[in-house]
């Protein structure tokens, strides 16, 4: 079987990076992909939620921002969990493998790091 996810768009607004207990660092963010073919009453983009751990999750979280155009490589994975009212909710997500960036990024970040060129 194959689950394998190819995607570039735009993050639709600031990653949320957050540390598990063991200290494994996670990243959330979604990313907007115009869609090729446009329905009528059809939104034009799909929003799609991503999650990337540790060294990814970090870069990602310090070199990426609203706006920014990125590239993901990952899988899908549908997990679920019980909310405050105890009721079951779905999530699907694509689970980021590798997060290239997609544009020259010109912040001193960067430019310190060497990622700007």
């Amino acid at each position: 079987m194959i689950n394998r996810v190819v995607l570039a768009g735009r993050l639709v607004k600031d990653p949320v990076l957050r540390k598990t207990a063991n200290g494994a660092s996670v990243v959330s963010f979604t990313v907007a992909c115009t869609r090729r073919f446009k329905q009528e009453g059809q939104p034009d983009a799909d929003f799609i939620n991503t999650v990337a751990w540790n060294k990814t999750a970090d870069i990602v979280s310090q070199y990426t921002h609203k706006g920014s155009l990125v590239g993901v490589e990952g899988r899908i994975q549908t997990r679920s969990y019980d909310d405050q009212s105890g009721k079951r909710v779905y999530v699907t997500e694509i689970v980021a493998d590798s997060v290239q960036f997609l544009e020259q990024c010109i912040c001193t970040r960067c430019k310190q790091s060497g990622l700007s060129e």
